[in-house]
């Protein structure tokens, strides 16, 4: 057999690019080996990911050199950033120009880049419907990345930009699962009104990401949008009911209302949703589940996904 072709993972301990590191080595005999990047190579997940046959790298997205080294001699490379851990679009710009300077310096012959629209092309600043913030951005973690593609394009990196969809894990790691209000019944609250949220599981997320590289270079240069299912909250709200064995509600508050919530990046969050509602068509014709199970034939939908995830979900 041909020896196998390098995909250097950033953020292979996380959400996406753990999910992307598992399913190439749930593809035996694939094309593909996968260089798991990550800050601490001792840590218990990366360790894990050692024991699965992993190649565990050092590398840093705030250091380019240490993302050079991490990339030579891969084939094709992951790029993801993590806007909350920070909160700051300034720091988000510089991790993805960090990753393309790196990627073109090694050769890299195909990254994925996980990106957002820029929500400003539909929304101006001008536009009082929604808060500006950070006195430049409506939804500040999607306009960064989308900001961030340029350092790809004008470096001449061959890209694929992947835009995602919202994770379902949210509601075990992010604090949007099912609360109870005051009547103590159990409700998910989104300002999403009726309108559709196209959304998937995290993990899936890096497993369409390998269904791109294995197409080789058909997703070079193009856009691709990725998503499990779309569902109103109402049926949101249904699935959870049927997969809990309780009654769960759907509080469809104001997009104000939920900007004022107070947690941090409720503003950014309260903003998101809106674009979401008010550009639906725009955002849900973006990302085709029909292409997205082409790229992962294991995609999971949103009751299959509770299914194997109910007993991780914290019910407050």
């Amino acid at each position: 057999m041909a020896e196998r072709k390098i995909i250097a993972v950033v953020g292979a301990t996380g959400a996406q690019g753990g999910g992307l590191v598992r399913a190439i080595f749930s593809d035996r005999g694939g094309p593909f080996a996968a260089r798991a990047i990550t800050r601490d190579v001792g840590s218990e997940k990366a360790r894990e990911l050692a024991r699965l046959g992993a190649e565990v790298v050092a590398g840093d997205v705030d250091d380019v050199k240490s993302l050079e080294r991490a990339f030579k001699g891969a084939y094709g490379a992951y790029c993801v950033t993590f806007y909350w851990a920070h909160l700051s679009p300034e720091k988000e710009n510089a991790n993805a120009r960090a990753m393309a300077e790196a990627a073109k310096r090694a050769g890299v012959q195909h990254v994925i880049w996980s990106t957002f629209e820029d929500t400003r092309a539909s929304v101006p600043l001008s536009d009082t419907r929604m808060p500006t913030l950070m006195g430049r951005y409506k939804v500040p973690h999607f306009d960064a990345k989308a900001e961030a593609n340029r350092y790809f394009t004008d470096l001449g990196v061959p890209t694929t930009f992947l835009l995602t969809s919202f994770y379902w894990d949210n509601m075990i790691f992010f604090g949007m699962g099912p609360k109870r209000g005051p009547d103590g019944k159990l409700a998910i609250t989104m300002p999403m009104g009726d309108k559709k949220l196209p959304a998937i599981a995290a993990e899936d997320i890096g497993a369409c990401a390998y269904g791109i590289f294995k197409r080789g270079k058909e997703y070079i240069g193009k856009t691709v949008g990725i998503a499990g299912e779309h569902l109103t909250g109402a049926q949101m709200a249904a699935a959870l009911t049927r997969a809990l064995g309780r009654e769960v509600s759907y509080n469809a508050v104001p997009p104000e209302v939920y900007r004022g919530f107070g947690f941090p990046g409720a503003e950014d969050l309260g903003n998101m949703f809106q674009f979401k509602c008010d550009f639906q068509q725009l955002y849900c014709g973006a990302r085709d589940v029909g292409l997205s199970r082409a790229l992962n034939p294991s995609l999971q939908t949103f009751d299959a996904w509770l299914a194997k995830n109910k007993g991780r979900i914290p019910i407050e």
